[in-house]
C-alpha cells in the first residue's frame, strides 16, 4: 500500500523486450538503495515488484496487462518517472490510501498557471466518473491529489509549486497521458450498497 506522497522523481535507465513483458531498469537513488527482491516500489502509480537493486538502479518486470492499461508501456529511458516505496505501518498516511493498481489512463487536457499554483485539467474515462466527487481523493501518475472540480468528461486539480518542482506533473504537457487510480473506499461503498440493495446480507 502507499499514500501518494512521491519520494523521489527517477528515471528510466532501460526498457528490456521480454515475450508478453517488459524489464524496466529504474533509477532512483533514494529508493533503490537497501531495496530486496521482491518489494514493491509504485512507478508512476503502479504497485511493481522489484526484481534486484544494484546501486542506485533496481528492476522490475512489468507484464503485458500493465503495460496495455497504464501508460507505463509509453515509457522510454531518459523518461521522469513518480516514485514511492511501499508505506510502512508506522508512517504518517500523509496522502491517501493508494494500491497501486491503476483504474485507467487519462490525458492532460490544460495548464493554467496561476501566481501560487497551476489548475492542471485531465480527461476522466466515463466508468470511473462516479468514483470522483469534488474535494475528494484521485491518485495521478501516482500522486495524491484533491480534486477541485469534476466537469462531464474531466476533472481538475490545483497543484502547488512543490508538486510541479518535484513530480512529473511539473512536466506534463496537454495530449500527454497519466496513469489514474480512483479512491478505493467509494469503490466499496459501491459494491457494499448494491449488495444491500438486492437484499445480501452483510
Amino acid at each position: 500500500m502507499f499514500t501518494g506522497i512521491v519520494e523521489e522523481l527517477g528515471e528510466i535507465a532501460a526498457v528490456e523486450a521480454l515475450p508478453d513483458a517488459a524489464r524496466f531498469a529504474i533509477r532512483g537513488p533514494a529508493v533503490a538503495p537497501g531495496a530486496l527482491h521482491g518489494e514493491s516500489i509504485a512507478v508512476n502509480g503502479v504497485c511493481l515488484t522489484v526484481v534486484e537493486a544494484r546501486g542506485d538502479v533496481f528492476t522490475a518486470d512489468v507484464m503485458k496487462e500493465t503495460l496495455v492499461r497504464s501508460s507505463l508501456g509509453s515509457l522510454v529511458p531518459g523518461d521522469p518517472v513518480n516514485l514511492e516505496r511501499a508505506v510502512r505501518a508506522d508512517q504518517r498516511l500523509g496522502g491517501h490510501i493508494v494500491q497501486g493498481h491503476v483504474d485507467g489512463t487519462g490525458v492532460v487536457l490544460s495548464r493554467e498557471p496561476a501566481e501560487h499554483w497551476e489548475v492542471v485539467r485531465v480527461s476522466l474515462p466515463a466508468e470511473l466518473d462516479r468514483y470522483v466527487v469534488e474535494k475528494g481523493s484521485i491518485a495521478v501518475d501516482g500522486i495524491s491529489l484533491t480534486v477541485t472540480g469534476v466537469p462531464p468528461g474531466e476533472f481538475a486539480v490545483s497543484l502547488i509549486p512543490t508538486t510541479l518542482q518535484l513530480t512529473t506533473l511539473g512536466r506534463k504537457k496537454p495530449g500527454d497521458p497519466v496513469n489514474l487510480e480512483v479512491d478505493v473506499i467509494a469503490k466499496y461503498i459501491e459494491k457494499l450498497v448494491a449488495a444491500r440493495g438486492q437484499g445480501v446480507a452483510s
